[in-house]
């Protein structure tokens, strides 16, 4: 076949013939008593003796039928699969399916055959080659990559014989094993259900050119002899269903030439050993070869000059059977493109057992057992390679997936938002997860709850836990409200990273010379000396378009190495997520070490940072690290911004936030999922979970789901930060609102950019909180002045004040009149992309109470349960 390969492909390319006489072309012989070769005579295919002594490719006499010739069937298959691909494209236009063929033996025959089928019909082709002496274990490591790459629609193996083990074969994802080898496809076939599953190629090919060719496949009796494992119960299954007698039989057995004479047809699945005499078959016996197996990619053979093994049987059978191979990747890839569609979880929902008296809290979280995270996952659709698993019940996911589903409508968008609340919160959290537990466990709707990751400090401060409450919770709590998978630690290491690299930068612009500070910034490492990327973009940014570093003059070398960071306007603070009130002012550079470098900063909550606030905002890793360049951390002593890009930071600020940007999966008591991520106070920040994990969810839902998330506190900050701040940046905006207000806040109560950011700061203070206007303090007013000189005059405004009052005094309730909004400060926080006010004396580094929460909570040793958390 090889010889003939060429010739073959050419034919199969060249255009269909003009309608006509049917082609005479030769197709699957029938076997003759004697040697040498041969071709139909006049009597044809269908029952009629072969004529001895013609030529082999004589044509059909007068009055015969010709069957159709094998290349316009596989040009029918071809151009079929071709066509219904051309439809799934056209509501799909990134949408191409992909074959793999994993290869351990030295057979290439077939490579070239499947390589110009799949690009004639738009599919690509993915070789692996392994070496031929490959073990079992070698082969399944490859089929377990292409398993999980959600790249690839298909796949199908050319290995030897010997290799085709049930391991080997049962470790393929029955979806993508288009050659229907699995026990899980061969099972639905004789099951009945041919239509979910995939068939054999080989098996179809053979029944393909019997019944295109005018075979009556009923009553006949067939013989398949020399097949085995998949090759052998699919055709038994195939002929069964056509109301074939079939047998099955292996070439070495004593009842073999009885068996040969009584067939009517003879399928061999293998090569036929030399030992079986040609007379054992009857010539008016049809014969169809398929030891080219394209599984094995095993060339037959026999006795030179066998007939019923010449290359036109077996070519017809190789070639029909990669063709259709190529169909069953195109439905592969429709089945693909379906599951992709909106359609309704089948989410085992855990079940409730409700108790009277209510217990607390943790004992609810704890009595309930949640789902391996990995099932969860696998129930709401997401694929094995697009979560990363953290211990049982968390999970992070994959930003791939917003790729994979972006032509998939998103859900309806709901917002929790509250009155202004009391010192206790009121339950925002509680009905969000209610809300998600009631759609989905009860009433069989997609649902997605999205929550903000909460602070230690808080935990261990005055409020607690915010896991919600009662019989709507996520679980585990103590995970939920604990370190869960080290997002604000990885914040807390960027953020202190910063801070590190500012005061040491001061130190050594203030020790060195520009020539010392020079050789050190830019190192000579082997005799060559290069700026780093990040050193090319400074450059770009101050003029200065060179990248030897050798052709710098003295100037452009000074303004290279110096930043000139005016100490006093430095605004970037240290964090840590603990409520401590005596980091609220600290003096820092006092060992000697530092050479009487010293200055006074303070340590502000973990989730105050900017990085929590940029991270919460943005919509993929390259828009956060352009993010995290854009922080303004001071002024120069021109008054020009320093950011973190100028420092030389970004780069390592995103490799410790590259991890935190990916959302963290966790579940309700009801077994629902809940995205937890990223956690803005909103007294000091913006307030508002990610909007990736936002994004998501809203994909994951699909068109008739619903997102339901939350504001942090009361309509006053959380909700008009999420309208203001959270929705300007996601470009979503929400299709209804919850309002959360409880009798315990009514009772306490009783009763634009388009601007300048004072004009801003007024409208907020007066429009929204009821104030007869603002007081700015001289600093306030300086810092105003600095950042719209810089121009950043046009960023939305994150107002950081009390949460317990529209004013600014935690102690007036209800809706105050009348009175000054005092304004102590106002910082920016550029990367995240707003100014913040400082209201009043509000402190972005909270304080512990008289008696922490940290009084009841403790370790049992025994159990390594958790106590008092909540």
């Amino acid at each position: 076949m090889s010889a003939r390969l060429p010739l073959l492909l050419r034919q199969l390319r060249r255009p269909p013939p003009p309608a006509g006489p049917p082609s005479r072309l030769r197709v699957p012989r029938r076997a003759s008593s004697g040697g040498g070769g041969g071709c139909g005579g006049g009597e044809g295919l269908l029952g009629q003796r072969r004529r001895r002594g013609t030529q082999a490719g004589c044509s059909h006499g007068p009055g015969s039928r010709a069957p159709p010739a094998w290349n316009l069937i596989v040009r029918e298959v071809i151009q079929n699969s071709k066509e219904v691909l051309r439809l799934l494209q056209e509501k799909n236009p990134a949408f191409k399916p992909v074959l793999a063929i994993i290869q351990a033996s030295d057979d290439n025959l077939m490579q070239e055959v499947n390589q110009n089928l799949a690009e004639e019909a738009g599919l690509n082709i993915t070789h692996i080659c392994l070496p031929p002496e490959s073990g079992e274990d070698e082969i399944i490591d490859e089929i377990l990559k292409i398993n999980e790459d959600t790249r690839v629609h298909g796949l199908a193996l050319q290995i030897s014989e010997n290799s085709f083990s049930n391991k080997v074969l049962n470790a393929l994802k029955p979806e993508k094993d288009v050659d229907g080898v699995t026990d899980v496809n061969l099972g639905k076939l004789v099951r009945g259900d041919a239509h979910e599953c995939f068939i054999s190629p080989v098996a179809r090919a053979v029944i393909e050119l019997l019944e295109k060719s005018g075979v009556s496949l009923d009553g006949k009796k067939i013989l398949v002899v020399g097949a085995h494992g998949s090759l052998e119960a699919t055709l038994q299954c195939l002929f069964q269903r056509k109301g074939s007698m079939t047998m099955s039989s292996p070439w070495k057995t004593p009842q073999l030439q009885s068996k040969l004479q009584e067939a009517d047809i003879v399928v061999l699945g293998s090569p036929k050993p030399e030992e079986v005499p040609l007379s054992w078959i009857q010539p008016e016996t049809i014969v169809l070869n398929c030891s080219h197996d394209l599984l094995s990619g095993k060339l037959g053979s026999g006795s030179p000059g066998v007939p019923f093994s010449g290359p036109i049987a077996e070519n017809d059978v190789s070639l029909l059977a990669a063709a259709l191979r190529i169909q069953n990747m195109v439905s592969s890839g429709r089945r693909w493109l379906r599951e992709q569609q909106y359609t309704r979880w089948r989410l085992h929902c855990l079940k409730l057992q409700p108790l009277s008296p209510v217990p607390s809290d943790i004992e609810i979280s704890r009595a309930q057992t949640p789902k391996a995270v990995d099932v969860l996952a696998k129930e709401i659709g997401l694929l094995a390679d697009e979560i990363e698993i953290y211990g049982k019940s968390k999970a992070k996911v994959c930003l791939s997936l917003l790729e994979r589903l972006k032509d998939q409508a998103d859900g309806k968008y709901v917002l929790v938002a509250g009155i202004t609340p009391t010192p206790l919160g009121e339950g925002k959290s509680t009905v969000t997860i209610g809300l998600v537990q009631a759609l989905t466990a009860h009433l069989n709707i997609n649902s997605f709850a999205c929550l903000r990751q909460p602070s230690q400090g808080p935990t261990f401060g005055v409020k607690g836990g915010a896991a919600g409450g009662g019989y709507a919770q996520v679980i585990p709590m103590e995970e939920f409200n604990l370190h869960l998978t080290g997002d604000i630690h990885a914040i807390t290491a960027a953020n202190n990273l910063l801070a590190a690299a500012i005061d040491a930068r001061i130190f050594h612009e203030n020790t060195q010379t520009d020539k010392s500070l020079y050789n050190r910034l830019v190192p000579s490492v082997n005799g060559v000396r290069e700026f780093s990327n990040i050193q090319l973009a400074r450059l770009k940014k101050l003029g200065i378009n060179k990248t030897d570093p050798s052709a710098l003059t003295e100037e452009e070398m000074s303004r290279f190495v110096r930043l000139n960071i005016d100490p006093p306007t430095i605004t970037w603070q240290r964090v840590l997520d603990t409520n401590d009130r005596f980091l609220r002012k600290i003096t820092i550079g006092q060992a000697s070490t530092e050479k009487g470098y010293s200055r006074q900063a303070q340590f502000d909550i973990a989730v105050a940072s900017e990085i929590m606030a940029v991270l919460a905002l943005t919509d993929s890793l390259k828009d956060m690290k352009e993010r995290l360049g854009r922080m303004v951390v001071a002024s120069d002593r021109n008054g020009q911004p320093i950011t973190a890009e100028d420092l030389g930071v970004t780069g390592a600020l995103t490799v410790l936030m590259k991890d935190a940007i990916k959302p963290n999966l966790m579940q309700t008591l009801e077994g629902t999922p809940v995205f937890v991520h990223a956690g803005p106070f909103a007294n000091i920040a913006h307030g508002n979970s990610s909007v990736l994990a936002d994004k998501i969810a809203l994909k994951l839902v699909g068109k008739e789901g619903f997102v339901v998330t939350e504001a942090g506190f009361g309509a006053d900050i959380g909700m008009e930060k999420f309208f203001n701040i959270k929705c300007r940046a996601s470009g979503l905006v929400p299709n209804v609102v919850v309002l959360v207000a409880t009798v315990r806040a009514l009772k306490m109560h009783g009763g634009g950019p388009s601007l300048p950011i004072v004009e801003k700061i007024r409208t907020i203070a007066q429009a929204v909180y009821g104030a007869r206007d603002i007081e700015l303090s001289p600093e306030a007013q300086s810092k105003i002045d600095l950042y719209t000189q810089q121009g950043f005059g046009n960023l939305p405004i994150c107002m950081a004040k009390t949460h317990l009052s529209l004013s600014h005094q935690p102690d007036k309730k209800g809706v105050p009149r009348d009175f000054i909004l005092p304004i102590s400060d106002v910082r920016a926080s550029i990367g995240a992309g707003f100014i913040y006010p400082l209201v009043g004396t509000m402190s972005t580094m909270p304080g512990l109470p008289t008696r922490p929460c940290f009084y009841d909570i403790d370790l049992d040793t025994e159990t390594e349960q958790v106590q008092g958390l909540f």
